[in-house]
């Protein structure tokens, strides 16, 4: 293979103490403090034949080892040894605090600031951004201190959380300030992941793709990439289920996502592959298909969504192989290394 300068647009390294105490329930309280005992349900599940639920208890257990990292840059370590030498990692923090569930046991400044320390001690493979729930206070000044004090390079947004990509604050505080120096926003954009208080027919519409077109249309120079490219739901339905050709909408957001950016009627607009590619090795003869539009092409991103791959069974090395093997060398570069440095304002 030819030598990339591959760009990771999607990575984590919080830990669980940047989650609430009683996420995602006060009753699953005993399993995150003693993740043996999960380990240990799995294996009594797949003994007694429940093995779909033997499955899911493998996942939670790797994530909550993953999680229970003693710090950002030991998760970090782990992220980094999956990759070629010099590859450089968007990494995305999280703001759980307004889930209603307790308050994490570390602030989402020391957060930033720890992750500030991990792009300092790794210059140039760290890409730090910042966080926020525009409902509780302060977040619009702690994001300004992130890209005018600490130099991060955009923002992480969490819709399904509880709140609209077009909330006040976000609108008058927080958008103006990454618009005026292009910046990069990452929004989730997936049925699956953490769901605040709303119900999910609420939480789907904050965080459907077309939520973002008032955003888009008002903050022309700020690039938003909606990640997950719909969602592994949505691939699934389009693939099993196929698409009335003759429907004037739908309601899946890979479909939505795909005429959105293909349309140019939103030319700010970006998607990315991380965690719904990784899932399925189904999903890949699609994605050349579908990346053989040209705009759709010069919009995509690659991302793996680390930590969340740990939960699979292959690990993020062979997974990331299996994309790179799959697109080919050059469509794996340009989601990898062209169209990065566009989205993150490094070439014009």
């Amino acid at each position: 293979m030819s030598r990339i300068r591959i760009t990771n647009c999607h990575t984590h390294t919080f830990t669980d103490a940047h989650i609430p105490a009683r996420y995602p329930h006060p009753l699953l309280t005993p399993f995150k403090r003693l993740p043996g005992l999960v380990r240990g349900l799995g294996l009594a599940a797949r003994v007694i034949g429940h093995e779909q639920a033997a499955a899911s208890l493998r996942r939670l257990h790797r994530f909550q080892c993953e999680a229970r990292a003693t710090s950002q840059a030991e998760i970090f370590a782990r992220l980094v040894a999956q990759y070629p030498r010099g590859t450089r990692f968007v990494v995305l923090p999280m703001q759980m605090a307004g889930l209603g569930q307790g308050a994490p046991r570390a602030s989402l400044a020391a957060q930033h600031d720890e992750l500030a320390a991990l792009a300092r001690a790794n210059p140039g493979l760290v890409l730090p951004f910042a966080t926020c729930d525009p409902r509780l206070p302060g977040a619009a000044d702690e994001v300004r201190r992130c890209i005018e004090t600490l130099g991060f390079r955009g923002l992480k947004l969490y819709p399904r959380l509880g709140y609209a990509p077009d909330h006040p604050t976000l609108m008058r505080d927080i958008y103006p300030l990454l618009n005026a120096r292009r910046l990069a926003v990452v929004s989730h954009c997936s049925r699956g992941g953490v769901t605040g208080p709303l119900p999910r027919a609420e939480a789907d519409r904050v965080s459907s793709p077309m939520a973002f077109a008032p955003v888009l249309r008002a903050f022309p120079q700020m690039q938003v990439n909606l990640a997950h490219f719909g969602g592994q739901c949505d691939w699934e339905s389009y693939i099993a289920d196929g698409l009335n050709p003759y429907a004037r909408q739908t309601d899946n957001w890979l479909v939505t996502l795909r005429q959105m950016i293909e349309s140019g009627d939103f030319p700010n607009l970006w998607t990315d592959v991380s965690y719904t590619l990784f899932q399925s090795e189904a999903f890949l003869p699609f994605l050349r298909l579908f990346l053989s539009h040209p705009r759709l092409r010069a919009r995509t991103l690659f991302g793996s969504d680390f930590y969340m791959t740990r939960q699979e069974d292959l690990s993020e090395r062979a997974m990331a192989v299996r994309l790179r093997a799959g697109l080919g060398e050059d469509l794996f570069r340009q989601i990898a290394e062209t169209n990065p440095e566009r989205w993150l304002g490094e070439q014009r």
